[in-house]
């Protein structure tokens, strides 16, 4: 009997151990991928798509207007937070990063150079050169950005306010009462051989556990890092690095981030936030030639 059960606890250690490493393992692959990517059926004819489509790429020859993307998941309650990396070049008449509904149009200035992010009452987009725009209104809103840098936008649909950062900085709100709409991430560009890339796509639901830290990231310093600083358990700081690390980690200095919020894929360069000087390249633009 003794010999029997001994093998029954054995058999039952054995089988919690392979529920513990393949719950594991799902914890693992459940936060290593991205809430959404680029939409391959809801993009302009002048963009093309590549690394798991993260990477859009504009105008591959010479450019005729403005190209668009949208993101493939529509951004539906709780919070929502992206980050977008400017990897090539940033120059011409706009690029930009924003958010709008199905409503856009997006080949409508395929051959027509503009702002097109905000150029109606269905989309709001900040452009490279600072300016927030919607319903075809401009403000100033932040200072240029160029290649390197990171744009983070966090679409708090529970609020229904829209806030932007730049280089995991905060520079602003830039909309309010957002509530009830459906909307999607995008990005434009007019520039030739342009390309942007999601380094970071999430969402969790308004609860008081994402309340709380967001809280605590008000309270505390912008150069501290929240869950360096806080006396947390191991265990309690890994779940909230994995689940709210986007909310308690922004506004600290981003050579100070976590390498596992820059690891690069080595298929797909790297998704650090090293930027680089703009304007400093001379990019050759070919003209649209007239038909």
């Amino acid at each position: 009997m003794t010999v029997r059960l001994h093998g029954v606890y054995s058999a039952l250690l054995e089988s919690i151990d392979l529920l513990s490493l393949f719950l594991f393992f799902f914890f693992l692959l459940s936060f290593a991928d991205f809430d959404w990517v680029w939409d391959d059926c809801s993009k302009s004819t002048a963009t093309t798509l590549s690394c798991d489509n993260r990477i859009v790429n504009f105008h591959m020859e010479y450019s005729c207007g403005t190209a668009a993307i949208r993101g493939n998941k529509v951004l539906s309650e709780g919070q929502h937070f992206w980050e977008i990396k400017m990897t090539s070049p940033v120059y011409g008449t706009d690029m930009m990063v924003g958010i709008g509904t199905l409503d856009v149009n997006l080949d409508k200035y395929r051959h027509t150079f503009c702002s097109l992010l905000g150029k109606d009452a269905e989309s709001w987009g900040l452009s490279y050169t600072g300016f927030l725009q919607h319903k075809g209104d401009k403000s100033s809103f932040s200072t240029r950005f160029g290649q390197g840098s990171i744009i983070g936008v966090h679409l708090d649909t529970w609020h229904g306010v829209l806030t932007f950062y730049k280089n995991r900085k905060c520079i602003g709100v830039a909309a309010t009462q957002l509530r009830n709409k459906k909307f999607f991430p995008m990005v434009c560009s007019t520039a030739a051989k342009s390309s942007m890339k999601v380094i970071r796509s999430c969402c969790c639901r308004t609860s008081l556990q994402y309340l709380c830290c967001a809280r605590l990231r008000q309270l505390l310093p912008d150069t501290v890092d929240s869950l360096e600083a806080l006396p947390l358990p191991p265990g309690l700081k890994q779940v909230l690095s994995n689940k709210l690390g986007w909310v308690l980690q922004m506004g600290i200095n981003p050579s100070r981030q976590r390498k596992s919020d820059t690891a690069a894929s080595a298929s797909c360069g790297s998704d650090s936030d090293s930027s680089y000087p703009s304007g400093a390249e001379e990019c050759q633009r070919k003209r649209c030639r007239r038909v």
